[in-house]
């Protein structure tokens, strides 16, 4: 069994809905659900959009491959109603991203892991920080505490209190 944490994101229609649908059937079809962050307003990172993101980091127990994990999280996307235009950072219903598959490194033409901007992003940084501070980042070598700390993005990332 291997863990992974996915990050779950979106600005379209009912974004908590949408984070909801898509955490049900992660935990159907990819493994067990060990913890969830507090969900995360945060502003849309690469573009513009009137519309805020909500986001949050989920760690799941895992016997599928990292191609599997990924394999399946694009069929939800696509149940969801992701549509990708090809033309970068857009707004969207759902997106799941690995952001780490145990400690393991992947680089291939469709898929790397660890997430390549996972360093660069508050929004990620933020949720994965709630949940496990002190894991290391398998290619940068430092904690989630280190790189938040150095981290110079500077868009609002707000934890949503219910």
């Amino acid at each position: 069994m291997k863990t992974v944490y996915l990050l779950l994101g979106g600005n379209m229609n009912d974004r908590n809905s949408y984070i909801g649908a898509a955490t049900q059937l992660l935990k159907s079809l990819v493994g067990r659900l060990i913890q969830k962050s507090s969900l995360y307003e945060t502003a849309p990172w690469g573009f513009s959009d009137k519309q805020l993101f909500l986001n949050q980091v989920l760690l799941f127990e895992t016997a599928l491959s990292a191609r599997q994990v990924f394999q399946t999280i694009v069929e939800i996307e696509n149940q969801l109603g992701r549509i990708r235009n090809g033309n970068g950072y857009e707004s969207r219903t759902i997106d799941i991203d690995i952001l780490f598959y145990g400690e393991e490194v992947v680089f291939s033409d469709d898929l790397v892991i660890p997430h390549p901007r996972i360093q660069e992003r508050k929004f990620v940084l933020e949720p994965m920080f709630e949940l496990s501070p002190e894991f290391i980042h398998p290619v940068e070598k430092k904690s989630i505490r280190e790189l938040l700390a150095v981290c110079t993005d500077q868009l609002a990332v707000d934890k949503i209190v219910i």
